[in-house]
């Protein structure tokens, strides 16, 4: 007889893992992809994306799940590697699809409704142990931290090659965004006295001394010359309107006379 007989048959939970396995990859979970390592079926890791119009889109996050050898009687444990924001990295959560609470948990559950229970629980508020609380300004900028941490993560990289890819390939678009909008060089057209003003020293190579321009008197208004002349013309207006009177009143009394 072979060897072969020797064998252990695989247990329940590896012949489950294996069914929810060809299930996840004929009928994917929106925003997650998942896949069990190679060496240990009952541990399983998994890429959430985020949503649009959340704070965490964007961004990827590395999580695990720890399945007894009891599955599918007992669920699993929940973990989150990445920082999200939301979760502590590398803490049990704790869900109601989580070994927290075996009380709530169906054995008719699988992996698919597993990560499904937990984007959902991902987008909500409600606090629970391994929660974290967070502003959204803080979890959109780790959602932009999350593509270099990931790229660090040796299991991430080689269960999710293509997933590295994708990063690999928006971190090229984002830089060439920036180069693109990066400003372009104006060379300075500013006269010597512009300068002066600014604080640049002139083309003499002299800085200006501000103390001392504060330190001097301000100099003398000029008079407007429009002014001026305006107040010439009434005054020459004036003088012969009154020569004009003196004249009638002179020739009026030598009427008279």
């Amino acid at each position: 007889m072979s060897g072969g007989g020797n064998r252990k048959p695989p247990s329940t939970a590896t012949q489950r893992l294996k069914q929810d396995y060809l299930r996840i990859r004929k009928d994917p979970v929106p925003y997650i992809c998942a896949e069990p390592l190679p060496s240990n079926i009952l541990e399983w890791h998994f890429v959430v994306r985020g949503p649009e119009k959340s704070p965490y889109e964007g961004g990827y996050y590395h999580g695990k799940l720890i399945f007894p050898q009891e599955f599918p009687f007992k669920p699993p444990s929940i973990y989150m590697i990445t920082p999200n924001g939301r979760f502590k990295c590398n803490t049990r959560l704790c869900l109601s699809i989580s070994d927290f609470h075996p009380d709530t948990w169906n054995p008719a559950w699988s992996v698919s409704t597993i990560l499904t229970g937990l984007l959902s629980f991902m987008m909500e508020k409600i606090p629970t142990l391994g929660s974290i609380e967070t502003s959204d300004f803080a979890k959109r900028q780790l959602s932009v931290q999350s593509l270099e941490y990931n790229l660090k993560d040796r299991v991430f990289c080689a269960l999710f090659p293509e997933v590295v890819k994708e990063i690999k390939m928006k971190q090229r678009t984002q830089r060439d965004l920036s180069v693109q909008l990066q400003p372009l060089y104006i060379p300075d057209m500013r006269s010597n006295r512009d300068e002066d003003l600014f604080g640049a020293p002139p083309h003499n190579g002299h800085a200006v001394n501000w103390e001392a321009v504060a330190r001097q008197p301000p100099a003398p208004r000029q008079p407007d010359r429009k002014l001026g002349g305006a107040l010439t013309n009434l005054c020459v207006i004036a003088g012969f309107v009154v020569c004009v009177y003196t004249v009638r009143f002179v020739l009026h009394n030598i009427g008279q006379d």
